[in-house]
């Protein structure tokens, strides 16, 4: 019997990287194209969650498994955005500045049968209290153009995080623990 191939419904190079890391590689990474607006009132877990389902549903794939995941980053009720210009990456990092807040990375599998998996890891970060000019640094290096909450992880951010309390690949964008045990079910083989 042939091994089940799989369809990352991602363009992330981090989400792939990550992937690999368990030994798995996709026979095609490409992103889904959906409406990635917040419904009102929705709360971030479940904006993550139904993000990463309709990513699933949007990658049309007959024999195929399909990964999906989405990735929140949230205080309290509040989600925000994916920083595409510098103004909101700094209202991102003057709001999380000294401050803990949770990040949300919910996966999703898609069987070829249409059965659905999915999993969400929460995590804890906490930013040091950031100076202007630590701000202004950060800014100026250019690693929070398309990120949640305006930062990366697995850069120099790193550096000014204080405390985490969870999963670092969710926060980077695929948490693996999650992302292996779904895929141990679905069939694949994982050492």
């Amino acid at each position: 019997m042939d091994a089940p191939s799989l369809i990352l419904a991602s363009a992330s190079p981090r989400r792939l990287e990550l992937l690999a890391r368990l030994g798995v590689e996709p026979v095609r990474a490409s992103g889904a194209d959906i409406d990635e607006t917040p419904l009102k009132g929705e709360l971030p877990r479940d904006y993550a969650e139904r993000m990463a389902r309709e990513k699933a549903a949007a990658a049309k794939e007959g024999e195929a498994f399909v990964l999906a995941g989405d990735t929140v980053v949230a205080v309290g009720r509040r989600i925000l955005p994916k920083a595409e210009d510098e103004a909101t990456a700094r209202r991102c990092l003057e709001l999380l500045s000294g401050r803990r807040h949770r990040v949300l990375s919910a996966i999703a599998l898609r069987a070829p049968d249409g059965g659905l998996r999915e999993r969400l890891s929460e995590t804890q970060v906490r930013f040091k209290r950031l100076s202007e000019e630590e701000i202004a640094a950060y800014l100026a290096g250019g690693e929070w153009h398309g990120k949640a909450g305006g930062y990366a992880i697995q850069g120099s951010a790193e550096g000014l995080i204080a405390w985490i309390s969870g999963s670092h690949s969710g926060v980077v964008g695929l948490p693996l623990f999650e992302t292996r045990a779904l895929l141990r079910a679905a069939g694949f083989a994982i050492g």
